[in-house]
C-alpha cells in the first residue's frame, strides 16, 4: 500500500516524563467531551492522591460546534491541540502521541466515560508484565449490554461469517465459535488478563516503548481499522495485547456502530460507509495482498444476495433493504476504484 506520508516514530522523552497522558480526540462532540474530561479529571485527581502524575490532551479535528472553546473555558489547565483540518483518528491521536510525555498512553473516544475508579489498577496491571504492550478494557453500553471489546484480526471467512450472521448462531458455544466465529471474540465469566488480536480504540492503554518501536498510527487510514493495523505491527514485534473483562467503561458512540449499514438514506450515511470500506481494502491489501480483491468481492456478493431476496417481497421493510443492499454495492466498487484495490489511499480528509 502507498502511503501519503510514512509512518511517523515516536521519538524518546525529551521532558521529564509522567505516568500516565490521556488523549482524547474532539470532532463536533462538544457536550460528550466535556462530560468526558469532568470524569477523567475526577479520576486523575485521584490516582494523583497515590502519588501518580499525569496529564490530559485533547486534539480538536477542525470542529465547527465550539469545542475547542469549550475546553479553554472550562478545562484551561489541559493541553489542547487545535488541527485546522479534520486528520481523521490515527492522525488526530499522532499529533498528541507526539506531545506527550507519558510512560503510558491512555486513548480515550470523547464518548467513553470513566465512571469507576480504575486507572491505578489498569496502570499496575502494565507495571507488573512489561510483556504487555497494549490493555483492554470490557466497553458497555448504556443499558450495561456489552459492545465488542476483545477482538480477532480480519480473516475473509471471519468476515463472511460475520456478515452472513453465522458467527452468533450459537454464541455460546465453544465449538461453534471455534468453526464460524467472527471478529469478537466472547469471554464468560473471565476475570484475569487474556491474550487478543486487537482491541477497539475508544479505551486503549499503550505503552511508550511500544509506540518507539512499532511507530505510531499509519497516516493512510484515515478513519477505521488503524487501531487493527496498530496491533498487528504490536504482534509482529512480539508484543502483547491484553484485554482484561474485569473493569469497563460506559461507550455511548458504540452502540450505533451497527446499524450504520441499515441506515443509507442520507449523505452522511454513505459516507462513514465508504470511509469504513476504503480502509477495509487498504487493511486487507497492506496485511494480505490480493486478498483485497477477495474482500471487495465477499461483500458485493453478500449484498447481491441481500437484494435477490427482498427485491420481489411486499413488505416495505424488505423492499428498503433490498435498495440499501444495491447502495452497498455501488459504494463498495467506489472504494475499490478510489483506493486502486487498496494499494492508495485518497487525499485527506476523506
Amino acid at each position: 500500500m502507498r502511503n501519503s506520508a510514512p509512518i511517523p516514530k515516536l521519538p524518546p522523552i525529551a521532558l521529564p516524563s509522567l505516568k500516565l497522558s490521556i488523549v482524547i480526540v474532539s470532532f463536533n462532540t462538544r457536550d460528550t467531551l466535556r462530560h468526558c474530561l469532568q470524569l477523567a479529571k475526577v479520576e486523575l485527581l485521584r490516582i494523583a492522591r497515590l502519588g501518580l502524575t499525569s496529564e490530559i490532551l485533547v486534539v480538536d479535528n477542525a470542529s465547527t460546534d465550539g469545542s475547542a472553546e469549550m475546553v479553554e473555558q472550562f478545562f484551561p489547565d489541559l493541553r489542547l491541540i487545535r488541527s485546522s483540518v479534520n486528520l481523521g483518528f490515527g492522525g488526530a491521536n499522532n499529533l498528541a502521541l507526539l506531545a506527550s510525555r507519558g510512560e503510558l498512553l491512555l486513548l480515550l473516544n470523547s464518548d467513553a466515560f470513566l465512571e469507576s475508579p480504575i486507572l491505578d489498577r489498569l496502570l499496575a496491571s502494565m507495571d507488573r508484565d512489561e510483556s504487555i504492550g497494549i490493555l483492554g478494557i470490557s466497553q458497555i453500553s448504556r443499558d450495561g449490554s456489552p459492545q465488542p471489546s476483545a477482538r480477532r484480526f480480519h480473516t475473509l471467512w471471519r468476515d463472511a461469517c460475520m456478515m452472513t450472521g453465522l458467527a452468533e448462531f450459537f454464541p455460546n458455544s465453544p465449538l461453534w465459535a471455534a468453526l464460524f466465529g467472527g471478529l469478537d471474540r466472547k469471554w464468560h465469566g473471565v476475570c484475569h488478563p487474556v491474550p487478543v488480536d486487537w482491541i477497539p480504540g475508544a479505551f486503549m492503554l499503550i505503552r511508550r516503548t511500544l509506540l518507539e518501536d512499532v511507530s505510531l498510527f499509519d497516516p493512510a487510514l484515515f478513519l477505521y481499522v488503524e487501531e487493527v493495523d496498530l496491533c498487528k505491527r504490536a504482534h509482529r514485534n512480539g508484543w502483547t495485547v491484553v484485554y482484561l473483562p474485569e473493569y469497563s467503561v460506559l461507550h455511548i458512540g458504540g452502540e450505533s456502530a451497527g446499524s450504520i449499514n441499515a441506515a443509507l438514506d442520507s449523505p452522511p450515511s454513505h459516507q462513514v460507509v465508504l470511509w469504513r470500506m476504503r480502509s477495509t481494502l487498504l487493511y486487507y491489501r497492506k496485511w494480505h495482498g490480493i486478498q483485497a480483491w477477495g474482500a471487495a468481492v465477499l461483500e458485493i456478493a453478500l449484498y447481491r444476495l441481500r437484494w435477490l431476496r427482498n427485491r420481489w417481497s411486499r413488505s416495505p421493510q424488505r423492499r428498503t433493504r433490498a435498495r440499501h443492499a444495491l447502495q452497498l454495492i455501488a459504494l463498495m466498487r467506489q472504494a475499490w476504484r478510489d483506493t486502486r484495490g487498496g494499494r492508495v489511499s485518497p487525499p485527506q480528509p476523506w
